[in-house]
C-alpha cells in the first residue's frame, strides 16, 4: 500500500464516510429587462468574467400547437431556419457563422421554438445580425427541406428497432387520449412527416412570428454593450405576420382512460425488458412545484432514490432505475423507468409498482428528506456556471409566464419543504392504481407470469401478427419492428427527451437542463 494513503485499521481505509458540507451561498444573476415599441421582449444578464456570450430568441409557439396532421412540422421547420435565408444559403450561412466563431442553431419543442448563437462578446452585435436574418427572412429551400424530412424518417424507421425510443413512444401513446398532442411524439409519425413540404413549413413557421409575444434573451460579459439599442436596430421593425396565432389554451393533455392498461411491444429473443410505469402528470404551472421536486428526488431523481436503491442496490435487476415528471405548458406524462434482464421482468414491475405506493401511502424519513433537499439546493448554482445555462433558464420562465422569484427563491422554496408537503404532494399526484405499464421486451418470455399477476387488460403486439389467448388481447394494429438488439443501460434519471424548453420536476425555470436520454422527440 502507498504510504500516501495510510495504515488500514481492521481492513477500513475511511473510519468515517465524509459528510456533505453546507451549501455556499449563491445569489442567480441580476437581470434587466427591457421592451421594443413592437412588443418584443428583451431580457438581460450582463455576467463578467464569461466571455462567451450566449443570446436565445424565444418564440413560444411550438409543437402543442400544431395540427395533427402536421404533427412534426414544428421541429422540422426550425432544423430548415439554418439552411437559407435572402443573404444567404446553407454553405454561405455556415461560412458567415464560423468567420465570427460562432455557433447558430434553432429547436423547437412541445412548448416554443428558439434561436440562438452563442458567440465572444466582441462578436455579439454582427452575430445578432446573423441571428435577425434567420428569424425574419429563411427561405425554408425546397431541396434541404427534403433531406431534412427524409433524415427524419429514416430516423423514425430506426427508432423501431431502438427498444428505449420504441418503449417511450408506445409510452405515450398508451396514456395519453388521442386528441392530444403528447399521445405523438414532438417530431411527428411517419404518416404525418411524409407529407410535409417547404410550402407547409412556410405557414407553420409564420404562425409564430408576432413579437408581442417573443422574447430575446442574452448572458455573458457585455462590456456594457447597449443590448437594447442593438435589438432595436435589428428587430425593432418586426412586424406580427398576418397568419401568426396565439398559443393553443388549454392544451388538450386528458388520459387515454382510467382503468390501468399492460401494454406490450414484442421483441423476440431480447436479453432485456424496457419498462414504463406512468400516466398523464403536471403540468409546470403548479403550486406545489418545489414539493413535487423533492418527492419526485426521492422517489426517483437520485443515486440514492428509492426506486434505484430497490431495483439496483437491493435486487441487481437493473443498471438504473428511475421516475420523473415532464413538466410542460400542459400536463406531460410522469414516468417510472427501467430496463431489467427479461427473466426478472414481472419482479421489477411489481417492486416499482410497491416503491409508487410506498412513496404515496408512508411518509420519508428524515434522511431522505435531508438528501434530496441538500442535492437540488446543492446542485443549483452549478447549473448555471455559463451564459447559455442562463439565458436557457430565462427562457423558460419567459415560455412558462413564470416570474424571476423562481429563480431567485428556488434555494429558499426547496429548504421549506418538509415531510408532510412531500406526502401531500405524493398522494396527489402519484395516480398509482391508473398507471399504465408498457413494456418492450420477449413476451414469450415472461408473458405468463405477466397474466398470474393480474396487473391489468394486457394487450400484446407482436412482430409475427396479433395473437390472443385467454383475458390478453393483441392490438392489430403492431408496428413493425427490427432486429432485436441489446439493450443498452438506463440510468436513473433516463427517459423521454425534450429538444428544448421542456420542464422537470428538478428544475425551477420549466427549461430542459437535465440529461434524460432516451428519444428526443418522445
Amino acid at each position: 500500500m502507498s504510504e500516501l494513503a495510510g495504515p488500514r485499521r481492521d481492513g477500513v481505509v475511511v473510519a468515517e464516510r465524509p459528510a456533505p458540507g453546507i451549501p455556499r451561498p449563491y445569489e442567480f444573476p441580476a437581470v434587466a429587462r427591457a421592451m421594443l415599441s413592437n412588443g418584443l421582449s428583451i431580457v438581460v444578464a450582463d455576467l463578467p468574467g464569461r466571455p462567451l456570450v450566449s443570446a436565445a430568441m424565444i418564440l413560444p409557439t411550438g409543437a402543442a400547437d400544431e395540427p395533427a396532421d402536421r404533427a412534426g412540422a414544428a421541429v422540422l421547420a426550425a432544423r430548415a431556419l439554418t439552411e437559407g435565408t435572402d443573404r444567404f444559403d446553407a454553405i454561405g450561412l455556415t461560412e458567415a457563422t464560423e468567420r465570427l466563431g460562432a455557433s447558430l442553431h434553432a429547436d423547437a419543442g412541445w412548448d416554443a421554438t428558439s434561436l440562438g448563437v452563442d458567440v465572444p462578446a466582441s462578436r455579439l452585435e454582427p452575430a445578432l445580425d446573423l441571428l435577425a436574418e434567420v428569424l425574419l427572412h429563411p427561405t425554408f429551400p425546397a431541396g434541404e427541406v427534403e433531406r431534412l424530412r427524409d433524415e427524419r424518417l429514416n430516423d423514425l424507421l430506426q427508432a423501431q428497432a431502438d427498444p428505449r425510443r420504441r418503449a417511450d413512444e408506445a409510452f405515450i401513446g398508451t396514456i395519453y387520449h388521442p386528441s392530444s398532442p403528447y399521445h405523438r411524439p414532438s417530431g411527428g409519425t411517419r404518416d404525418t412527416v411524409a407529407g410535409l413540404d417547404d410550402r407547409i413549413l412556410r405557414q407553420v413557421y409564420r404562425r409564430t412570428l408576432d413579437p408581442a409575444r417573443a422574447y430575446l434573451v442574452v448572458a455573458g460579459d457585455l462590456g456594457g454593450q447597449d443590448i437594447v439599442a442593438i435589438a432595436e436596430r435589428l428587430f425593432g421593425s418586426w412586424t406580427t405576420s398576418a397568419e401568426a396565432t396565439a398559443p393553443t389554451t388549454p392544451i388538450v393533455d386528458s388520459p387515454a382512460g382510467t382503468a390501468r392498461v399492460v401494454k406490450v411491444i414484442h421483441r423476440p429473443g431480447s436479453v432485456q425488458t424496457e419498462i414504463r410505469i406512468g400516466h398523464p402528470g403536471l403540468p409546470r404551472r403548479i403550486p406545489d412545484f418545489h414539493a413535487v421536486s423533492v418527492m419526485s428526488a426521492i422517489l426517483g431523481g437520485l443515486f440514492n432514490s428509492r426506486l434505484n436503491m430497490q431495483l439496483r442496490e437491493a435486487k441487481g435487476y437493473t443498471y438504473g432505475a428511475g421516475a420523473g415528471f415532464d413538466m410542460r405548458r400542459g400536463a406531460g406524462p410522469f414516468a417510472a423507468r427501467a430496463a431489467v434482464n427479461t427473466e426478472v421482468t414481472v419482479p421489477a414491475i411489481l417492486d416499482t409498482i410497491s416503491e409508487l405506493e410506498r412513496m404515496r401511502d408512508t411518509p420519508v424519513t428524515a434522511g431522505e428528506l435531508a438528501s434530496a433537499r441538500d442535492f437540488l439546493v446543492g446542485v443549483f448554482p452549478l447549473r448555471f456556471e455559463t451564459a447559455g445555462a442562463v439565458v436557457g433558464a430565462l427562457s423558460g420562465l419567459a415560455v412558462h409566464d413564470l416570474p424571476i422569484d423562481e429563480l431567485i427563491e428556488y434555494r429558499a422554496r426547496i429548504e421549506a419543504v418538509g415531510i408532510e408537503e412531500v406526502g401531500a404532494a405524493a398522494r396527489a399526484h402519484l395516480q398509482v392504481d391508473r398507471s399504465a405499464i408498457v413494456l418492450v421486451g420477449d413476451v414469450d418470455a415472461f408473458g405468463s407470469a405477466l397474466e398470474d399477476a393480474g396487473l391489468g387488460r394486457l394487450v400484446i403486439e407482436r412482430d409475427e401478427g396479433p395473437q390472443a389467448s385467454g383475458h390478453i388481447v393483441a392490438d392489430a394494429a403492431a408496428s413493425a419492428v427490427g432486429p432485436a438488439d441489446e439493450e443498452g443501460e438506463t440510468g436513473p434519471t433516463a427517459g423521454a427527451e425534450e429538444p428544448t424548453l421542456a420542464g422537470t420536476a428538478d428544475d425551477p425555470a420549466g427549461a430542459d437542463t437535465s440529461p434524460k436520454g432516451g428519444d428526443a422527440e418522445a
